[in-house]
């Protein structure tokens, strides 16, 4: 202001509706930023969502077609498994023939030695039991198999059962043990020395000759063996005719195979195309109701700044017209109505006087 004040009251009213209308303005800011902000908040949920339902989507759609082609292979690997399964069971019984082709000679060979001992047994009437091949275990063991059986059986007629039935007594004593063994001893020894003498010295010749079979019997029972683990361990597949299997295997792996290379295609197309038609159908779906919320928060930053720049100019107009004359304190619309009373009261000459009085009366 570059004349003097000649009207107080005239200059304060001029000041009040100068700040009033300031504060209207700040007043309008606040609002405009408010509504600016929750507009901001509003179109960013709406773009999250958006974003959300296109991730969701693309996701199962892609599950979806991953699932459709996982299914075929299932399908496809349930029938290999059955396929190999046949095939392996053809094999089995291929070798089981095989082998009962090979090793035919050799048991029927068995079978006769078997007829032979029954009869030389019985021609020389021995008993049953004296042909037996528990008769040889423990009566004339030649093999390390048959001393095995002989040892275990020892054990458990001259230990587990003198002990254990030791054990079972409710009152342990020595003796006891002693008198059990006794027992045993006197039952299992004797019967073994009775029926092993009278056997060997009656039938001693027989039971040699038995002796024989049974080692023949046994020789040609390890050359079945040696046949079968042989006829077993040949890779050459050629002789059981699973060409049929190995076909029908050949078949299925290769529609697996083309499945497997059509579901890498479809996914890759997939990612490639339908993921970014499906992004731009949901967008397409949204953009209407984005746009809105986007036009309405470039409207309100419109109106914001435009407000902004005239706050400006009301502030700098404010602090130039009044500032100087009136202490900072002052420029507010309350406080310019009490100075303008008491300037209009007659009680201060002027400004300073005024603004004096007002803080006297409010100390």
């Amino acid at each position: 202001m570059d004349q003097p004040i000649t009207d107080y009251g005239a200059f304060l009213r001029e000041a009040r509706q100068a700040v009033a209308e300031l504060n209207e303005m700040q007043q309008r800011e606040g609002a405009l930023n408010q509504q600016l902000n929750q507009s901001r908040r509003q179109l960013e949920a709406e773009e999250k969502a958006v974003a959300d339902h296109i991730s969701q989507t693309i996701k199962r759609r892609a599950a979806d077609l991953a699932s459709g082609y996982d299914k075929e292979l299932n399908r496809g690997q349930e029938r290999l498994r059955k396929a190999k399964s046949r095939r392996e069971k053809a094999k089995s019984q291929g070798i089981k023939e095989r082998i009962s082709e090979e090793t035919a000679p050799i048991r029927e060979q068995n079978r006769q030695l078997k007829l032979q001992l029954k009869t030389v047994f019985q021609q020389n009437h021995v008993p049953a039991f004296c042909r037996s091949s528990w008769y040889y275990r423990l009566f004339a063991p030649r093999r390390l198999a048959e001393f095995a059986v002989f040892l275990a059986v020892f054990l458990i007629c001259f230990l587990l059962i003198p002990y254990g039935s030791y054990l079972l007594i409710p009152e342990r004593k020595p003796l006891y043990l002693g008198l059990i063994y006794f027992v045993c001893v006197l039952a299992f020894g004797g019967l073994y020395v009775v029926v092993g003498n009278r056997s060997r010295d009656r039938y001693s010749d027989t039971i040699k000759e038995g002796r024989q079979i049974r080692n023949q019997m046994y020789s040609n029972e390890k050359k079945i063996r040696k046949i079968t683990r042989e006829i077993r361990r040949d890779k050459n597949e050629a002789i059981y005719n699973l060409e049929k299997h190995d076909d029908e295997i050949a078949q299925i792996e290769q529609m697996m195979a083309e499945t497997a290379a059509k579901k890498k295609e479809a996914l890759n197309t997939f990612e490639t195309v339908t993921r970014n038609i499906i992004a731009d159908e949901i967008s397409a779906n949204n953009k209407e109701k984005l746009d809105l919320l986007k036009e309405t928060c470039e409207f309100q930053a419109g109106e914001l700044h435009n407000l902004e720049g005239e706050l400006k100019d009301k502030s700098l107009f404010v602090t130039s017209q009044f500032g100087a004359y009136l202490e900072k304190e002052f420029l507010q619309p309350q406080r310019l109505d009490a100075l303008l009373e008491i300037v209009e009261n007659g009680t201060a000459a002027n400004l300073s006087e005024a603004m004096d009085q007002y803080k006297k009366q409010h100390a």
